[in-house]
């Protein structure tokens, strides 16, 4: 049986986006696989960060114009960087029929990776999108205590090309490359 996609958005907020890494080109990625999926009957479904530093409904908050929810599209909140944590996208995706996440978004070695870990451990199929993931910009500080980002997101699709959890499909492909199968 095929599996059911769902593209996740994650975090792809104006104040992570000012941050990113490679944000023109991770943007480009995912509002095209979003076209894609759209236009292939696969639900996107944004995840959203809240706190303190990113407040609803300051422009900081709000999701970058090129990856905007459409609309009737789910938008889920979170306050950790576990898309799944007391937010309800468990229960949207099983209401979907999904089997299988598609993951995009900030930070590749937080929210992203830990929202795909998790779909794993729910039972979902993975999908990460190598070039629809990224993290900050390192600056000379961050030397030594922080990977450069094009190492961290490298790191990260590396990962999960060799990782092995039973019982699932997991696959790292371009945005280009990734099927879409509708719900």
């Amino acid at each position: 049986m095929p599996p059911r996609s769902a593209l996740l958005v994650i975090d792809m907020q104006n104040a992570m986006v000012a941050m990113a890494h490679r944000a023109a080109e991770t943007v480009a990625a995912i509002a095209g696989l979003s076209e894609r999926a759209r236009a292939a009957g696969v639900p996107v479904v944004t995840v959203r960060h809240r706190g303190e530093d990113v407040v609803p409904g300051t422009e900081g908050w709000r999701v970058v114009p090129e990856l905007a929810p459409r609309e009737g599209e789910r938008i889920v909140d979170k306050t950790t960087p576990d898309g799944f944590l007391d937010t309800g996208l468990d229960e949207v995706l099983q209401a979907l029929g999904v089997t299988e996440v598609i993951v995009t978004g900030f930070a590749t070695e937080v929210c992203v990776d830990t929202t795909a870990r998790q779909a794993l451990s729910r039972g979902y199929d993975l999908v990460v999108v190598a070039d629809g993931h990224t993290t900050s910009r390192r600056s000379a500080a961050d030397a030594g205590a922080l990977a450069p980002a094009a190492l961290s997101i490298a790191q990260c699709n590396t990962v999960y090309r060799t990782i092995g959890w039973p019982g699932r499909r997991i696959r790292v492909r371009a945005a280009a490359d990734v099927q879409l199968t509708p719900a």
